[in-house]
């Protein structure tokens, strides 16, 4: 099976980044202009805090 237009990662950069990658990376979304990754970042904020709580009651 042939995956070459599959998804392969999402990852937030910055300018310098972006910068760093040229001008061939060309499917860069601004968080800041685009409200469709409100619900996202949510998501991710929330991911991030479970994550930590399991690692602290893990340690424990």
């Amino acid at each position: 099976m042939d995956n070459r237009d599959g998804i392969v990662a999402i990852g937030l950069l910055t300018e310098q980044d972006l910068s760093l990658l040229g001008s061939g990376f060309r499917r860069a979304f601004r968080v800041d202009d685009t409200p469709c990754f409100d619900d996202l970042l949510a998501a991710i904020d929330q991911a991030e805090e479970r994550a930590d709580r399991v690692r602290a009651e893990t340690q424990n």
